[in-house]
């Protein structure tokens, strides 16, 4: 099987935020290997109302899943961890536990429902994103 370099971003914005973030890195070093992490970055909500701080994290991961396959392998961690709202399904941001975003996988250009890659609004709108990713594009 053959492995592929993929970009993640994670965020916590409910309880212990670092905590929240080692627990999924570790849960995906299970089935995947990290290769690189960025130092944690705190940033205000995006495009929702919360007094709740965000702790965020870049990494650079290999594996051997799909690109479909690691989605379904992100949100299962989300949903162990205690996520109860997929904000690409409900279409609205709320507090969360734990996200996972795929933000590049390789050079790959690829379109669903459910997955963009790449992740644009990460690459290009989003302030805390850039900051966290410039070492890593």
């Amino acid at each position: 099987m053959s492995q592929h370099k993929v970009v993640l971003l994670l965020g916590s914005n409910i309880g212990d935020q670092k905590n929240n973030i080692d627990t999924a890195l570790n849960k995906l070093s299970e089935t995947c290997t990290i290769l690189k992490k960025s130092e944690y970055l705190t940033s205000e909500p995006v495009e929702f109302a919360s007094s709740n701080i965000f702790c965020n994290i870049a990494t650079i991961i290999s594996t051997h899943l799909s690109p479909i396959q690691l989605l379904d392998y992100v949100k299962k961690i989300e949903i162990d961890m205690g996520r109860l709202t997929d904000s690409t399904a409900s279409k609205v941001y709320t507090d969360r536990i734990i996200d996972i975003d795929i933000v590049k996988y390789g050079e790959l250009k690829f379109v669903s429902e459910r997955l963009e890659i790449p992740h644009n609004r990460h690459l290009f709108e989003r302030e805390f994103s850039r900051i966290l990713l410039k070492d890593f594009i």
